[in-house]
């Protein structure tokens, strides 16, 4: 029998479709994260005769490279190629352009990425916070209050060497999403880091966190954590694992690993050691 399904370019009206796909997944998004990533990207997916939106895969244009995102397939479609059909379009069309892809795996995605030709770079876990945290001690020294717009070239300034790219447009939405997770930390009056956060489907999400010391990380997140309410979800590198410590020893659990993965060039882009949470897999 031939096959039905047909691809089509994703677009504002497949929001419903999109947000189908990752509900049924648990993932988080919500529509703001839909409509955030449709709206600097590009995207494809795999229509039923019916109209179902089947399957999808987005790209996130990030500089001289390509963030892979989404990759999604309904559970009863599942094992029959789609993902790796959308996914194989897109890394044709970052090849076109001469662009690297990076994305962020779990255990079952790396299997199938590894055989695309990525590999690993470095990892990070989900931690979820389900109650009201225990107190997480600010260190001395760092001052941590909210993101002014005139803190924007250094909270910019910051970020790009340690992402690898400007993402100002993401950034700056995040902000907006979570105003009370959007911080500065400063010693000194030097900025040492920031954190933003936004709104999910079934949990709020704290990332990216940036910060040139653990104090500052620390700072931001006892400052967060005393203003946002859980359920909270953050994505943190497996390197801090004194952080790791005291963020389980306040009441958060693992909840599932990750791994970043590059195509297209010897390693991830930026500099991992300053990224302390990240914005999470389907944003970098």
């Amino acid at each position: 029998m031939a096959s039905t399904e047909r691809l089509v370019a994703l677009a504002p009206e497949h929001l419903r479709g999109c947000l189908a796909l990752s509900t049924a997944a648990k993932w988080n998004q919500n529509e703001a994260d839909w409509r955030l990533m449709l709206g600097f990207g590009r995207g494809w997916g795999l229509a039923l005769a019916d109209g179902t939106l089947a399957a999808s895969t987005l790209i996130l244009p990030y500089g001289r490279f390509a963030w892979i995102s989404m990759v999604l397939v309904l559970p009863e479609h599942r094992r029959k190629g789609y993902a790796t059909r959308l996914l194989r379009a897109a890394l044709s069309e970052l090849q076109q352009r001469g662009l690297a892809a990076v994305l962020d795996a779990t255990p079952a995605g790396r299997q199938v990425y590894l055989q695309e030709g990525f590999r690993d770079c470095w990892g990070f876990a989900r931690y979820r916070l389900e109650r009201a945290a225990g107190a997480l001690e600010a260190p001395g020294g760092i001052s941590v209050r909210a993101i002014r717009a005139t803190d924007w070239p250094q909270v910019l300034a910051l970020d790009a060497p340690s992402f690898g790219a400007d993402r100002a447009p993401v950034l700056r939405a995040l902000a907006s999403r979570l105003p009370q997770a959007a911080l500065l930390a400063e010693r000194a009056g030097r900025v040492e880091g920031f954190l933003l956060g936004r709104d999910g489907r079934t949990a709020r999400q704290l990332g990216p966190l940036v910060a040139e010391s653990a104090e500052a990380a620390m700072a931001l997140l006892a400052h967060a954590l005393a203003s946002v309410a859980p359920p909270l979800y953050l994505d943190l590198a497996d390197r801090e694992a004194a952080l790791r410590e005291r963020l389980q020893a306040a009441g958060f659990a693992p909840e599932r690993p990750f791994t970043r993965m590059v195509r297209g060039a010897n390693a991830a882009p930026g500099e991992p050691a300053r990224m302390i949470l990240v914005a999470g897999p389907e944003l970098g």
